[in-house]
């Protein structure tokens, strides 16, 4: 049951709250001096401030009221103040809000706002602290990824690619091909990498060869190398990637894209650690960690007779997923800090823009818009006209900041469970905001 400390000298007054609280399930104490109750606050653990503005007679000005919530703000930053006002104080209370109280009521208060506005900043606490202890579970978690592994730099705080990440640590020792598979941009190179560095072969070789980058006609060559005389233009003899790779990690990319010719011949080289350049009858043996990427459906491949099923099972013995970025939203701002570099901050226009952005692009696109931002910005705090995202991501409120559209809010609730306060927190705003936008779209109250 949730805890509420009333700080009021009128006695009355206190009563009477409690016992409304109590009518709603909330738990209450009283204090009847700033003292006491900045006492109580150091023995009870609390979920919001109750406090008057006025403790003395012979004053009027809300001076005690002022020093008292300043004093909480000092010691207890994150607790929620609500600040119960007569209308002489209704300056000082407007003032305190804009320090970061969380409200005020003048006297007489209305009943329903009242348990309206605790119980909905008791929600948002709860969502806050349930998202500080993930978040420091998920810190704790990388910590001990970094002092167990060499992660090559990779930038995350979503859980999803948590998963991916460890993952790949796990598999990393184990001598078999791993089969990383997501859009184009998502960083599968650097999943490949993190594998290789914590590899049995972290010393050998680490080779890339885009498959989708080369015409079908010079792949098996650069896979396997040819003699001089070999094809057209093969004026001298040249070592394959296989070659290149022995006693490392060869990641192949696009692997969907190698001619069914090239794929038997990988097929060969996977069983059995032997091959023959091109033109050459010679057979060569190799020691080769193969680690394949793709973001084609080798499935469908297999059904439409353009991919092998006993080289998919062949490479596919671990297989990596790696969501597209709009899939793990958390990364999103950390990775565009990263690429901004130190020296520059993102106005809060700017990370509700980043986050509303569908990112078709992924990780790659991320990073060319956070150059770009960087290069063309007036100064040194990036603004959401500086990212040259589409209008579409965003909408432009009032006061010029960004809201959060359908697909951003809808996704929101979604990593929410429907929680609306989780969901405002994620979004940067609070509950009633969300409440309001929400209301705006035409978005149901889950």
């Amino acid at each position: 049951m949730p805890t509420v400390l009333i700080i009021d000298d009128n006695a009355a007054v206190a009563i009477a709250l409690e016992v409304l609280f109590s009518l709603h399930d909330i738990d209450a104490l009283r204090a009847a001096s700033p003292e006491a109750g900045l006492a109580l606050l150091e023995r009870h653990s609390v979920d919001l401030v109750l406090q008057d503005m006025n403790f003395s007679a012979d004053t009027t000005s809300g001076e005690e009221g002022t020093a008292l919530f300043r004093a909480i703000r000092e010691r207890h930053p994150e607790l929620p103040v609500i600040l119960l006002t007569a209308w002489t104080h209704l300056d000082a209370a407007v003032d305190l809000v804009k320090a970061g109280a969380a409200d005020y009521l003048a006297k007489p208060w209305d009943d329903n706002r009242l348990i309206a506005t605790v119980h909905n900043l008791i929600e948002l606490g709860q969502a806050k602290r349930a998202l500080q202890q993930r978040l420091q579970t998920e810190l704790r978690q990388r910590r001990e990824l970094e002092r167990g592994y060499d992660l090559r730099g990779m930038v995350w705080q979503d859980p999803a690619t948590e998963r991916v990440v460890h993952l790949a640590c796990q598999v990393a020792r184990a001598d078999v091909p791993v089969l990383i598979s997501g859009p184009n941009g998502t960083g599968k190179e650097r999943i490949a990498e993190i594998i290789q560095a914590n590899s049995a072969v972290r010393d050998g070789p680490f080779v890339v060869l885009n498959c989708g980058a080369l015409p079908a006609e010079l792949i098996e060559a650069e896979l396997f190398g040819a003699d001089a005389g070999a094809y057209t233009g093969a004026s001298k003899a040249r070592e394959g990637k296989f070659e290149a790779a022995d006693g490392g990690t060869l990641f192949l990319d696009e692997i969907g894209n190698l001619p069914l010719a090239g794929q038997m011949k990988l097929l060969r080289v996977l069983e059995t650690g032997r091959f023959e350049r091109l033109g050459s009858n010679r057979e060569r043996q190799v020691k080769v960690r193969v680690v394949s990427a793709t973001n084609a459906d080798l499935q469908a491949m297999i059904r439409a007779g353009s991919f092998r099923e006993d080289l998919f099972y062949r490479l596919n013995v671990i297989e990596l997923r790696l969501p597209p970025l709009a899939g793990r939203p958390a990364d999103i701002l950390p990775l565009a800090r990263h690429f901004l570099g130190d020296g520059k901050q993102l106005h809060p226009s700017a990370q509700q823009a980043l986050l509303a952005h569908p990112w078709p692009g992924n990780v790659r696109e991320l990073k060319n818009v956070m150059a770009r931002a960087g290069l063309l910005a007036a100064g040194d705090v990036i603004k959401a006209a500086d990212l040259g995202l589409p209008a579409s991501a965003s909408v432009v409120a009032d006061d010029g900041a960004r809201e959060p559209d359908r697909d951003s809010i809808g996704l929101a609730l979604s990593r929410a469970g429907g929680v609306v306060a989780q969901a405002a927190a994620e979004l940067g705003l609070s509950r009633q905001a969300l409440y309001r936008r929400m209301e705006r779209l035409g978005i149901a109250r889950p």
